[in-house]
């Protein structure tokens, strides 16, 4: 339908059939049959007579018979409906005359001619007389037989039908209204109706006429009426783009049906109804016809030229089937059509379409959280782009609108203004020298100085790993979350698969310790040089040494096919991400309080009641800022049960590809 807000109207669901045209009512005229005995002229059917006087005498039968009719017709203008069965059903269905001459709007009142005026009832039964006529004039026993064969022929029940159906068919023809005019294109859509109506029916009728129209003659004879009425609605809606004489109009007919939505959005522009989007996905976008700046004149035959959008929304949401539009086309000049590639993001954000009072459409609006990947299937409005959430693309029949990167950030950039003039307004009213010192803190968050301009969105590609490069695996997680010990536990159980990465330090080495197999031991100015050449992913000092893994550490596990486990603070995964070695993040969630507690006292400690808030407190802050950049996630509710969770992800990577940011690919 279309649905409406904020002055726009979008289509979201299923528009039925236009106005019917009205069945154009065709005359049958009905006269008396009069006997035989009637027409009798006393001389002589029964004598036998030359071929030649046989057909004279028929002829000259018929031309009585027809002035006779004539006679009656001028007698009197009305024709008493009980004089027959026929006029009797015509006079109770009031779509049909009754009365011919002056009264009969279906008559100008001008002689109509002998063909528009013979019934087809009283013409077979001509023809019945003449044949008897004739056969009684027939002296071989050969010709007798062939009449009679003929006059069995006449008086059988199809045959008589069959040739009532031709003559009213010819009798609409002879008219020039051709085989009469179709009240609805949609008879496909009224069967299926009726087809519902009828399945929990038990009764005969019902039955059989489920049965009937479930058979595929039927059907494809309903089918092919529905095309013919198509064709016909064509040239009426052709005949009402006339009224609109000194603009450049197009008609244009979509077909939908109920499960296919149209896919476009309007605007009132003053007094017009202008299409505002064409949105992907919809009928309206698969069949090219429809762009945005067009002005809708009417919607199958029913203005809309000064009606709000709310009443077009009305108005098509009771339409279905054929729509039939007459546009005038926009005046825009219009790029050439050209195929746009979808680009896939990452969203660092969460977007709710309900909260947004920008939005253009709120039942277009596309919801989704921080860390979704969206379809982005078109950019042609930088502020609004149209996307399908990962995984949706099936439910989701159109596109939904979601704010454009750079629209985005602008609000964001607004936002944080806004945020930090209230604070600097808070500190105002404190100190001076506070305030100056909150602002110098504020301009150092964490956001600004991850990337240079403020997290929207970024690219995306799927990406899977080689066999002999495996991607290293990040576990994050609070202290006493329990990632340090799902990390030793892969490595003392699948050492031939997972190892460590040498950290460095500056310490000296203990006797049983070996360079480059349990540290890397350096001096201190060459640590120095490292950590400011950018190579250490994190560091540290522990009693006055200097500790940290490089990525060159990383790197080599990675070259020896092993996977490299690493547990890592959350502010270690900027410098990690910025390397080419395509990390893969797993954040280890704690459980409830009261879990915690349990799962800590089985490893012996006892921890304080503020020390377990501080864990969940934590694990909060680490989801919020920075769960846009974790790739799959674990609740420790179980050792083991995480430990299989965690050993499942890591599976995964070697089956399935997984979504990675494009820089890391080029």
């Amino acid at each position: 339908m279309f649905a409406s807000m904020n002055g726009y109207v979008t289509e979201t669901c299923n528009p039925t059939v236009g106005p019917v045209q009205e069945a154009r009512p065709h005359m049958e005229r009905a006269v008396d049959c009069p006997g035989d005995k009637e027409h009798d002229t006393g001389g002589g059917f029964n004598k036998p007579l030359s071929c030649g006087a046989q057909m004279e005498r028929i002829q000259h039968y018929q031309e009585e018979l027809r002035k006779k009719r004539e006679e009656e017709g001028r007698a009197k203008h009305d024709i008493d409906p009980n004089a027959s069965l026929r006029l009797k059903k015509l006079a109770q269905n009031p779509s049909y005359p009754t009365k011919v001459g002056i009264d009969n709007p279906t008559f100008d009142g001008k002689e109509k001619t002998k063909d528009a005026q013979q019934d087809p009832v009283a013409e077979l039964e001509d023809l019945l007389q003449a044949l008897q006529s004739v056969q009684r004039c027939l002296l071989d026993a050969q010709s007798q037989q062939d009449a009679e064969l003929v006059l069995q022929l006449l008086n059988r029940e199809d045959f008589q039908s069959a040739y009532a159906v031709h003559n009213a068919v010819s009798q609409q023809m002879s008219r020039g209204a051709g085989p009469g005019s179709p009240l609805t294109a949609q008879a496909q859509d009224l069967c299926q109706e009726v087809q519902s109506i009828l399945q929990s029916s038990q009764q005969k009728d019902g039955l059989e006429l489920k049965a009937l129209l479930t058979k595929p003659h039927l059907q494809a004879l309903i089918q092919a009426h529905d095309n013919v009425a198509v064709q016909e609605k064509e040239t009426d809606a052709a005949e009402s783009v006339n009224q609109y004489q000194g603009e450049t109009v197009k008609l244009v007919r979509l077909e939908k049906t109920r499960d296919t939505p149209l896919g476009a959005t309007v605007r009132n522009d003053v007094d017009s109804v202008v299409v505002s989007r064409v949105v992907k996905g919809g009928v309206a976008e698969r069949s090219g016809l429809l762009s945005e700046g067009d002005e809708i004149l009417e919607i199958n035959g029913i203005p809309v030229r000064g009606k709000h959008v709310n009443d077009v929304h009305d108005l098509l949401q009771q339409m279905h089937g054929t729509l039939t539009f007459v546009l005038i086309p926009s005046s825009q000049t219009k790029a050439p059509p050209h195929r746009q590639t979808v680009m896939h993001v990452r969203a660092y954000f969460d977007y709710d379409p309900s909260d947004d009072p920008f939005v253009p459409c709120r039942e277009l609006g596309l919801s989704f959280q921080k860390g979704d990947i969206l379809h982005v299937i078109s950019q042609d409005d930088p502020s609004w782009w149209q996307a399908y959430r990962d995984g949706d693309e099936d439910n989701q029949p159109l596109a939904g609108l979601i704010p454009g990167k750079s629209f985005q950030q602008q609000r964001e950039t607004l936002k944080n203004t806004l945020t930090d003039r209230s604070r600097e307004q808070q500190g105002k009213l404190w100190q001076v020298k506070k305030n100056k010192k909150h602002k110098k803190r504020t301009s150092y968050s964490f956001n600004r100085n991850m990337d240079d301009d403020i997290l929207t969105y970024e690219e995306m590609a799927l990406y899977h790993q080689p066999a002999n490069r495996k991607r290293p695996i990040a576990l994050i997680g609070p202290p006493n979350g329990g990632q340090d010990d799902l990390r030793r536990r892969l490595l003392s159980i699948e050492p031939e698969k997972f190892a460590g990465a040498v950290p460095h330090t500056t310490r000296n080495p203990r006797i049983h310790e070996r360079n480059s197999r349990d540290y890397h031991f350096v001096s201190r100015s060459a640590f120095e040089t490292d950590l400011a050449a950018g190579k250490f992913i994190e560091s540290g000092d522990y009693e006055k040494n200097l500790y940290g893994t490089s990525t060159d550490s990383v790197r080599h596990v990675v070259n020896s096919g092993r996977i490299c486990l690493l547990c890592l603070h959350t502010e270690s995964l900027r410098v990690l991400r910025s390397s080419n070695l395509k990390p893969y993040v797993i954040f280890i969630a704690p459980p409830s309080q009261e879990r915690l507690r349990t799962l800590l006292a089985q490893e012996g400690k006892t921890p304080k009641p503020e020390e377990l808030k501080d864990v969940i407190e934590k694990a909060r802050e680490m989801e919020q800022n920075f769960g846009h950049l974790f790739d799959g996630a674990i609740v420790n509710m179980d050792p083991d049960t995480a430990f299989h969770d965690l050993r499942r992800l890591i599976e995964k990577l070697d089956t399935e590809p997984q979504w990675v940011p494009t820089s890391w690919l080029c």
